[in-house]
């Protein structure tokens, strides 16, 4: 998928440059490097969407197996052949990581060692903790089916959390989106319409002082005046600065939307390159049609 991305890229940027490179319309010229640039980061978008929910489902199943587990030790099984007898149910995600847990088993590592290689590879915060805390009890010797109850508690609890903070904080995501493109559509109308205006003020003004100095008779203060009216344009001037900081807005802005809706800067990598992308190619697409 990603290769697939950086190739299309690839043709749409080498497109760009043969027919468009040394045409006047730069602005369509960026906006299909935008279109490239989309294609690039789109996949890794999708990768880090994935990932996130792979996680989730792995959460939600080491649940189960911590259930099943905990009711399998406490018939008088040991936690260990317990774990050989469970290899084959299927936990979805989290089938090959119980599966390669228990060969290791099987094969005569030690479960504490078993147990550390298993959380080194599902790569979880919360399953790590757990798995922590269940090699633990068993290298003392204490309770395990009540440790492994406790711990299935435990995740089925902040499972439960996650989910109401997302839901509670899914209107906040929404607000965050809106209020971005509400901010695109304020800078787009100050770079079209009110940008101009001031630039025709300025023209106005340099005419003013342009036949002032007609009349006085003063020939070289006409050009220096007239070049300063023409090379002082508000719309030309602030127009890459706007562009700028709808890139920045919506990079950072991305970042607290996965900050405060997820907990994580990580998950708002995938916000801000949606809103960046999008600042980008509909600033680009704008000036290609209207500027």
């Amino acid at each position: 998928m990603h290769w697939v991305g950086i190739i299309f890229a690839a043709i749409v940027i080498l497109l760009d440059i043969l027919f468009f490179s040394g045409s006047d319309n730069s602005s369509f010229f960026m906006f299909l490097i935008g279109i490239a640039l989309a294609c690039v980061i789109l996949p890794f978008i999708i990768g880090l969407v994935i990932d996130n929910k792979r996680d989730q489902e792995i959460a939600e199943m080491f649940l189960e197996f911590s259930r099943n587990l905990a009711e399998s030790v406490s018939t008088g099984t040991p936690i260990s052949k317990s774990i050989v007898n469970m290899k084959e149910k299927n936990y979805g995600p989290l089938s090959p990581y119980i599966q390669k847990l228990a060969n290791q088993i099987s094969i005569g590592i030690p479960l504490n060692q078993a147990l550390q290689n298993f959380a080194y590879d599902v790569d979880n915060q919360v399953i790590t903790r757990a798995i922590t805390l269940i090699a633990e009890a068993e290298k003392a010797g204490g309770e395990i089916d009540y440790i492994l109850e406790s711990s299935a508690k435990s995740i089925a609890e902040i499972e439960k959390l996650k989910k109401e903070r997302k839901a509670a904080v899914y209107n906040i995501t929404v607000q965050g989106y809106i209020i971005f493109f509400i901010f695109i559509g304020i800078m787009l109308v100050m770079e079209f319409k009110i940008l101009p205006l001031a630039a025709g003020i300025n023209s106005f003004g340099g005419l003013n002082a342009n036949f002032g100095n007609i009349v006085g008779g003063n020939v070289n203060s006409i050009a220096t005046s007239a070049s300063t009216a023409s090379s002082s344009n508000p719309a030309t001037d602030l127009s890459s600065p706007l562009f700028f900081l709808l890139i920045t807005q919506g990079l950072f802005a991305g970042l607290v939307i996965g900050k405060v809706t997820e907990g994580s800067l990580k998950a708002g990598i995938k916000h801000s390159f949606i809103l960046a992308i999008a600042a980008f190619l509909i600033s680009t697409g704008a000036k290609a049609l209207f500027g």
